[in-house]
Order: C-alpha cells, then sequence, then structure tokens
C-alpha cells in the first residue's frame, strides 16, 4: 500500500460511492496465501471474495484496504484489517478471538487477544473517559447504498450540533481503534460489512471500550454505536 500510494491505481468497479481496485484483489490474495500456509484448514471470509467454507467453526475476517476511496485518490488513511473468528456456543453468532488492524503510513498496529490488553505498537490502550456529548469527538461514515444514506445524513446533522467535532474519515477499521485509543470518544454507522469491524470491535473491547453492533439486513451486515463506554445512552437518539 504505501509502495503504490501515488501511483495510479487499475479500478476494476466503480459506483458513485464506492470503487474496487485490482490491488485490493492482489493484497486480499497475497494475505490467503500466508494465512493458508501457516493455517490450511481455517476459511477465509474477505471482502474481496471467501476461501473455504465460511460458517465453519473458525474463520478469518479479512479486509485488505479499508478506506479503498481514500487510497485511490492518493489520501494516506487507509488500512488492513484481519481477525480470527470462532462460532460461538449458540452456533449462530462468532467471536472474534484475535485482532489486527495496520495503518502502513503511520506505521501504525493495533493487536488484541480476546482476554487480553488492547495494544498500539506494543503499548496498551485505552478509550477516553469523556462523558459529555458537548466535549466529544464523534465519527460517523457512510455507506455506500441510498438506503445507508438516508439512514445516516439525519444523523449527522442533529450530531452536528450536539458534540464538539464530527468527523468522517473514510476508514470504518481506523475509526474503530480510534474510539479504542481515545484519540475520538465514538463511532456510528449504519450498513458496515463485517469486515470492517471484526478486528477493530474486539481492539476495542479488549481496550475497555464499548463494541454496541447489531446485525441488520444484508449478508454480513451491521448498524454500530462504538464508544467510549460511557457515552452509549446518550448517543443512542443518533443512532438508528
Amino acid at each position: 500500500m504505501r509502495k503504490n500510494l501515488r501511483l495510479t491505481k487499475k479500478v476494476n468497479e466503480a459506483t458513485q460511492h464506492d470503487i474496487k481496485l485490482e490491488l485490493d484483489v492482489r493484497c486480499q490474495k497475497a494475505i490467503e496465501r500466508r494465512l493458508r500456509k501457516d493455517f490450511p484448514g481455517i476459511a477465509i471470509l474477505g471482502e474481496e471474495g471467501i476461501t473455504g467454507d465460511p460458517e465453519a467453526e473458525y474463520r478469518w475476517v479479512v479486509d485488505p484496504i479499508d478506506g479503498t476511496v481514500n487510497f485511490t485518490y492518493g489520501i494516506p488513511h487507509a488500512c488492513v484489517s484481519i481477525a480470527l473468528q470462532r462460532r460461538a456456543q449458540t452456533k449462530e453468532h462468532y467471536e472474534s478471538l484475535v485482532g489486527a488492524v495496520y495503518d502502513p503510513f503511520c506505521d501504525e498496529l493495533w493487536t488484541a487477544t480476546k482476554g487480553s490488553a488492547a495494544k498500539l505498537n506494543n503499548r496498551p490502550i485505552k478509550p477516553s473517559s469523556r462523558r459529555n456529548l458537548d466535549e466529544a469527538i464523534v465519527a460517523v461514515g457512510f455507506a455506500k447504498h441510498t438506503q445507508t444514506l438516508d439512514r445516516m445524513i439525519p444523523t449527522l446533522t442533529e450530531l452536528l450540533h450536539k458534540v464538539r467535532k464530527v468527523r468522517i474519515m473514510g476508514s470504518a477499521a481506523l475509526a474503530t481503534v480510534y474510539v479504542a485509543t481515545g484519540r475520538m470518544d465514538a463511532y456510528i454507522e449504519y450498513g458496515l460489512r463485517l469486515w470492517d469491524i471484526a478486528a477493530g470491535g474486539l481492539i476495542l473491547e479488549c481496550a475497555g471500550g464499548d463494541f454496541c453492533h447489531e446485525a441488520v439486513p444484508g449478508d454480513y451486515t451491521y448498524r454500530i454505536l462504538l464508544n467510549n463506554g460511557h457515552l452509549r445512552r446518550k448517543l443512542e437518539p443518533f443512532a438508528r
């Protein structure tokens, strides 16, 4: 990603609000080769395709480039997100056991293992302690479909008058780990996919934050209200 940031990218598919790059596919294939070499029996569920049975007991969840539009335009705010998940005892849900989010442009690596402290470049992290909305920085995101845009526009409009600042930065995984690190206080979005939040959500939980997410219609699709552990009730009216 660092090597290709300033280069012209080959676009495989482009819509009004999304871009798919040839490099997305190439990065996922490189990740798959490494994971399959070391863990040949574990399925891979990725934004750019599936290898093996995604409903198996264990699966990797991979987003090879989260923040593709940023990356395409030469904006150095994108990352790689990888999580290892296990089917929960209910057999209806999965839980993340290991998560890693890497920002190659800032050389920042967030990691977490379920039951242990979350870390940034091997140093423990924790969310902010802010409890008041008028002091909070809240990230919001807009997924690529019209119905998700329509849900989030009122949220943005209402939040602007209630919080210190709203940020729209274009990478769900980075927004999540920024909340885990205390750089932001919350993150709200409707229509995110599993690979956007599987690793970052575990990192946020292990850091002591609140990984509030709910499945919504669509394959591996969620509504999120991620926060520092103090702001959920105050932000719930905005998270439709």
